[in-house]
């Protein structure tokens, strides 16, 4: 999919960054992310996926108890903390906005979809862009294969959902990419920046204001300068450019 859409034109494979919230020795949610990063290879994805091993708190408070990564029916917080390390924004922009996102979760139980739906929410708050189809595995135990069989998803109706999520954020990504500017551009961050310009701009220019006030100053005259504040030179330069400025203004 991606060779025939974006490596022919010359682009760069999709780069793709899988996150799993679970750091137990046989965690279903990593195996989970596994699968869905070996599916995104085979469609063409440059894939990475973070081991959040050894990360600490986002509050910098370290814990002498282990960490227990499930949680009552939510997002884990092993998965939350990554969240909180990306920062908010940069600039006036987050940098997560306009970024597509696909979201799957592991039941120990019954089926639920608390989990994908909080990471929707989540999602929605990063200013990101999550595909329709999304995927929830009931008793995940039963559904992967052993250690020594590679601990594979195992051939099924959820193995097939999760192909088809991958797919859907594959081709959402593919239609959205050339378009990345544009869903990033959003008024209240040009306003944000122009109110930024702006008042850099207008402190300048009072003070450029301030000093053409002062044109009688001995200084421009090329008279002794007793200013302790500015130099002769760069007073006129001053005054002059506010005389441009003002013809403009």
């Amino acid at each position: 999919m991606v060779d025939t859409q974006i490596l022919k034109r010359g682009d760069d494979r999709l780069r793709v960054v899988v996150l799993h919230g679970s750091m137990r020795q046989r965690s279903y949610s990593r195996l989970l992310a596994y699968e869905a990063s070996r599916i995104l290879f085979q469609l063409g994805c440059d894939v990475r996926m973070y081991d959040p091993t050894g990360l600490p708190v986002k509050d910098d408070l370290h814990h002498n108890h282990a960490k227990v990564p499930e949680h009552h029916v939510i997002l884990t917080a092993v998965f939350k903390n990554q969240i909180d390390w990306i920062p908010l924004s940069t600039g006036s922009v987050r940098p997560t906005q306009g970024r597509t996102l696909a979201i799957a979760q592991v039941n120990g139980g019954s089926q639920s979809f608390n989990t994908v739906n909080a990471l929707r929410i989540l999602g929605r708050w990063m200013r990101m862009f999550a595909i329709p189809n999304q995927s929830s595995i009931p008793m995940a135990y039963k559904h992967f294969t052993d250690e020594e069989e590679g601990s594979r998803l195992m051939p099924s109706g959820n193995r097939d959902r999760l192909v088809d999520c991958m797919e859907e954020f594959v081709k959402y990504t593919i239609v959205m990419r050339p378009h990345f500017d544009l869903f990033g551009d959003r008024y209240n961050e040009r306003e944000e920046k122009r109110a930024k310009q702006k008042k850099e701009l207008d402190k300048p220019l009072s003070v450029k204001y301030a000093l053409f006030q002062r044109a009688e100053n001995p200084c421009l005259s090329g008279e002794a300068c007793t200013s302790p504040w500015i130099n002769p030179k760069q007073m006129f330069l001053v005054a002059a450019d506010f005389r441009t400025l003002q013809g403009t203004l």
